[in-house]
């Protein structure tokens, strides 16, 4: 199918499209035929920014509890290390949260619409960094104190997962065909600069603090250090938040509750196709159109029979729009259960939830623990004083962060539209397990530029690869009714990986050693590569298109039956 589909003039007042989504998508669309997939317009970055924020929230809180679980140690605990259950705990809370979130927000965001939800994640996330600042480290116990901060990260972790269903919805459902792979992998790197983020800020605050924690010995005042950390991520979270609130509807997901989507014959799918391909309303609304008898919309202000559209007319189009709307909700969760009861839907549903599952295994396990890799490359902050040990730390998950995490986010954008979704999915799995083959394998005699360099291309294969693609793939394979549930589903099962990893690292790591545990990380990648067996390319897919299809076949086999 071609992924530019381009818009007729006008001809006549009759028309199947209000004026102003007509006139945006003729715009957007002539943009789509001479720009490269990456050059966004400017309405594209406008939604990058608005959905980007959650991912770039995500990496931050979830990756700068390392360095608040090491401040803890110093302020708690005099410097020793942190109850292991506890830690634990801590590092897994966002994570058992996001579980939940993404299973609640999934289903909510197809039930009720983006719209009703948007925003509420992001709500839920500022609550709960507030509530973790407010730590009272002071009147509590040690054990008190990293308990308030694990049972506030889980209430964080909800939001954050709600975002992964909500922001690949809402970009989806408005992306151009041709670059929709592009923007959504634009949405997720902000991961990596999340991550960036985080280590600079982390070195930036302590160097603010050295004079009081170096010079006067104030090793207590690393209690402001992290709290101050975790407060920064309010900045954006406020920042886009009004935006969300005030996101309309996208007229992809309103088509098909309205039951529009799929459509049963030639010339509507085709008409599908146009619609389809490209939704440009960010922040502006589409101004509604009154139906004629013969069920096409003509455009306000375009008086087809000399008369205005009386109050009654109105009053019936929006009791039928809502019933249209009720009866849509009432049969959700049955035509969700019919949908994936065919095998040809299930298998990609477990192709994409047992790949996420498997990479957050590897993920998570290496990226929640990487003290383990400091210490190999000399940033664990083994030696010093707690300064200089906090510093050390913060240096060293700078390097880890610029050398493979943000460049394999970009070589995921630029080339995602050519080389395919499944392409680059099998081989980052593929070349992941190659380098912790070689970190396993070699674990203890490794230089330490060796295994620099060994696991920034680790960490460059995870993102130019699998930690990108899994996230694209239920965002574009399903179609529109089932997407954000079907993500959420997805995204849960990944998180249920990361969970596994950051409670079981530790304690394995103990009984059985880094290497062998590095091992089972090599086993998940190639296993993962297997399980995107499952899964069709994506590239210049329409779900929405192939699922009509698929209700047209199965229309004609039922007439055929009768017969």
């Amino acid at each position: 199918m071609s992924a530019t589909v381009r818009s007729e003039p006008r001809a006549s007042a009759h028309s199947d499209r209000p004026t102003t989504y007509k006139s945006n998508l003729e715009e957007y669309e002539r943009e789509g035929d001479v720009r490269l997939p990456f050059l966004l317009s400017y309405r594209e970055v406008k939604l990058l920014g608005i959905a980007g924020v959650g991912f770039f929230l995500d990496a931050y809180d979830l990756f700068i509890i390392n360095p608040v679980a090491t401040m803890l140690q110093y302020r708690l605990y005099g410097g020793k290390d942190l109850p292991p259950g506890l830690e634990g705990f801590i590092k897994a809370g966002a994570n058992i949260g996001s579980v939940i979130g993404q299973f609640a927000f999934g289903y909510s965001a197809d039930y009720f619409g983006r719209k009703a939800v948007y925003g509420k994640e992001l709500m839920l996330i500022i609550f709960a960094t507030i509530g973790t600042i407010c730590d009272p480290t002071g009147a509590l116990s040690p054990s008190g104190s990293l308990i308030w901060l694990a049972v506030w990260r889980i209430i964080l972790g909800i939001g954050i997962g709600g975002d992964y269903p909500m922001s690949a919805s809402v970009a989806t459902d408005r992306a151009n065909l041709r670059r929709r792979g592009t923007l959504l992998s634009y949405i997720f790197a902000n991961q990596g600069w999340g991550s960036f983020v985080g280590s600079l800020a982390t070195i930036i605050i302590l160097l603010c603090y050295k004079h009081v924690m170096e010079v006067d010995g104030k090793t207590s005042k690393v209690d402001g250090v992290w709290r101050i950390l975790v407060g920064l991520s309010l900045v954006p979270a406020f920042g886009t938040l009004y935006q969300r609130l005030t996101l309309p509807e996208s007229t992809r997901y309103t088509e098909s509750r309205k039951g529009n989507l799929p459509i049963q014959d030639e010339e509507s799918i085709e008409e599908l196709k146009k619609k389809a391909n490209a939704d440009p309303g960010v922040t502006e609304k589409v101004t509604p159109a009154s139906s004629d008898s013969d069920g096409t919309r003509t455009p306000p202000g375009d008086d087809v029979s000399g008369a205005t559209t009386t109050t009654e007319d109105e009053a019936a189009s929006r009791k039928r729009a809502a019933a249209e709307l009720a009866a849509a909700k009432k049969n959700h969760f049955r035509e969700f259960a019919h949908y994936f009861s065919e095998w040809r839907h299930l298998k990609v549903l477990i192709g994409t939830c047992t790949c996420w599952f498997l990479l957050d295994i590897a993920f998570y396990g290496i990226n929640l623990n990487q003290n383990v890799v400091l210490q190999q490359i000399g940033f664990d902050g083994s030696s010093g004083s707690p300064w200089q040990r906090l510093f050390k730390i913060g240096i060293g998950n700078l390097i880890v962060t610029a050398l493979g995490f943000v460049p394999g986010y970009y070589a995921t954008i630029l080339t995602i539209e050519k080389l395919g979704r499944k392409w680059i999915q099998i081989q980052g799995f593929l070349l992941a397990a190659l380098f912790l083959a070689i970190l396993a394998g070699k674990f203890h005699e490794l230089s330490t530029a060796a295994f620099v360099v060994c696991f920034a291309f680790l960490q460059f294969f995870f993102n130019f690869g699998a930690n990108t693609t899994t996230y694209c793939y239920p965002a574009e394979v399903f179609p529109t009714r089932f997407r954000a549930s079907a993500h959420g589903m997805s995204a849960a099962c990944g998180k249920a990986g990361a969970i596994i990893s950051a409670l079981a690292f530790n304690s394995l790591t103990k009984k059985i050693g880094t290497p062998a545990v590095l091992w089972i990380f090599f086993g998940c990648c190639i296993a993962g590569a297997g399980f995107t067996l499952l899964l069709p390319e994506v590239r210049d897919r329409d779900p929405d298109i192939v699922y009509a299809e698929e209700q047209r076949e199965h229309e004609r086999e039922h007439g055929r039956h009768h017969q």
